[in-house]
């Protein structure tokens, strides 16, 4: 008996007996959707921030929304336009791609498909259609572990998620790095469900995997590394009797060795560290960088900046991390001054993180409520990454409503499969810990919301920070304790 849970039924191909049948595909809909909204959004803000955009803003006026996206969009026309190789962009001479793979990428599509004029249409396009292609990937990894039942609303959130169509419409990394993410995992699903099944036909999901990988190693080394752990993991909780090949071993090890170097070379490509360790590298890395974005939080805030004063320098940190996980915030995209089109753009990105965040903290209840040990195991698992990595952003983010969601993103198609599984898991159980978590969401928007609304309208007096953070937590108290104590009474309550 095979250990793998809920194996997803093989595609039968001769199902597919016409084009008007495979029009009638769910998936193929939501693939066009994806493409569709990246496109339509992408090429709705290059015009439309020149005209509604902010005048003093060159990103607005060239119709960037990342300043990432401009800087390495011009880096790379120049590159393209030069007789340098391609491969320069991986040297010190360009700071605009940190790793250099993905402006090696839009210089070779200018030097040889528009090598007359500088189109950042093209690369918006081809972003889009990267973007969209990560969406059948993640729906064949998610049927092939979990079953269509998780797999369709694993895939409509990895299509429709607001920051992922925002970054799937710019020539960002995150559009390729959730691809490349989406392909490792199902290669690597594919690839342990057939090795277990004695499959004579391992080369598809095994060049998806190493595709996957290369990619990311490529435009972002520690995305790999990230991914490598993740699989690492996913291998151990599974406890399957069959032991890995030292091939596999070797494989792994030899992609995790190439990725930290690459990791600490690109990082250290100005010559900041001098040390001569990746490890040390990459430490020392995030060390500083997280010292520098909470440097830059207190003095971009003058009421951080308060209350950084009046707290202890233990709380700092913690303080980072919390605010971070709740950026971008809904209330503050509601009531802080700028222009209309901006103000819409940050809307929906705040609504679509605070409609995942509660899928997000259930995935614990979700993944500890599955029957079988093994899903169970593996679920705990994801949601453990999912978080250590959300966290991770948000230290390495701050309190930037920008840098933070974006770095977040990176690991969409994790959260996507959690988001899923959890919105099957609560339709089936409905259980009542989910209404009191979105209870508790309702109360921070709502008490956040005051906050905001009377410092920028002056509605009223305006709670002092500490005590509307204590306000929320007294809150949280009573839904969660009154939660407790119902399901206590239900349970003690004798059966008729």
């Amino acid at each position: 008996m095979s250990h793998h849970f809920l194996p997803g039924k093989a595609i039968n191909p001769s199902s597919v007996k016409s084009p008007r049948m495979f029009l009638k595909n769910k998936l193929f809909w939501i693939v066009i959707l994806a493409f569709a909204a990246r496109l339509l959004v992408g090429v709705s803000l290059h015009l439309g921030l020149p005209l509604y955009g902010h005048d003093n803003s060159v990103e607005d006026q060239a119709g960037y929304v990342f300043t990432d996206a401009h800087i390495r969009d011009d880096q790379a026309w120049k590159l393209a336009g030069s007789d340098r190789p391609i491969w320069d962009a991986f040297s010190r001479k360009f700071s605009s791609d940190q790793y250099g793979g993905l402006l090696a990428f839009s210089a070779f599509v200018y030097r040889y498909f528009s090598p007359d004029a500088q189109r950042p249409l093209l690369l918006i396009l081809l972003s889009a259609l990267v973007a969209a292609s990560g969406v059948p990937f993640l729906w064949l990894g998610a049927r092939q572990v979990f079953g269509e039942k998780i797999a369709y609303p694993a895939a409509w959130v990895f299509a429709l998620y607001p920051e992922s169509v925002l970054l799937g419409s710019s020539a960002m990394r995150e559009p390729y790095l959730l691809t490349f993410s989406a392909m490792a995992f199902w290669g690597f699903v594919k690839w342990r469900g057939a090795s277990t099944t004695h499959s004579a036909s391992l080369r598809a999901p095994l060049s998806a995997t190493v595709i996957g990988l290369l990619g990311m190693l490529l435009v972002s080394p520690a995305i790999a590394l990230a991914h490598l752990i993740i699989f690492a993991g996913w291998v151990f909780f599974m406890n399957e009797s069959r032991s890995l090949s030292w091939k596999s071993v070797f494989i792994f090890l030899l992609i995790f060795a190439v990725g930290l170097f690459a990791l600490s070379a690109a990082l250290n490509r100005s010559g900041q560290f001098d040390s001569l360790s990746p490890l040390r590298v990459v430490n020392d890395w995030l060390k500083l960088t997280v010292q520098w974005d909470a440097y830059q939080l207190e003095r971009g805030s003058g009421w951080v900046q308060k209350l950084f004063d009046e707290m202890p320098e233990w709380m700092r940190l913690p303080f980072v991390a919390v605010y971070g996980v709740l950026q971008p915030v809904l209330p503050a995209a509601l009531f802080e001054p700028t222009n209309a089109l901006w103000q819409a753009i940050y809307i929906v990105r705040a609504a679509g993180w605070y409609a995942l965040l509660p899928a997000l903290i259930l995935s614990f209840g979700a993944a500890a409520g599955q029957g079988s040990s093994q899903k169970r195991n593996v679920l705990l698992w994801l949601s453990l990454l999912v978080w250590t990595w959300i966290l991770l952003a948000a230290l390495r983010g701050g309190g930037d409503s920008w840098d933070n969601p974006r770095y977040r993103a990176i690991l969409f198609a994790w959260q996507a499969v959690m988001a899923g599984g959890v919105w099957v898991w609560w339709r089936e159980t409905r259980n009542a810990w989910g209404k009191r978590v979105l209870w508790c969401e309702a109360a921070l928007l709502l008490v956040f919301t005051h906050w905001y609304a009377t410092r920028y309208l002056h509605w009223g007096g305006q709670l002092p920070f500490p005590l509307m953070v204590g306000l929320i937590v007294a809150v949280w108290g009573i839904i969660l304790g009154l939660g407790w104590w119902l399901d206590k009474r239900r349970i003690a309550r004798p059966r008729m």
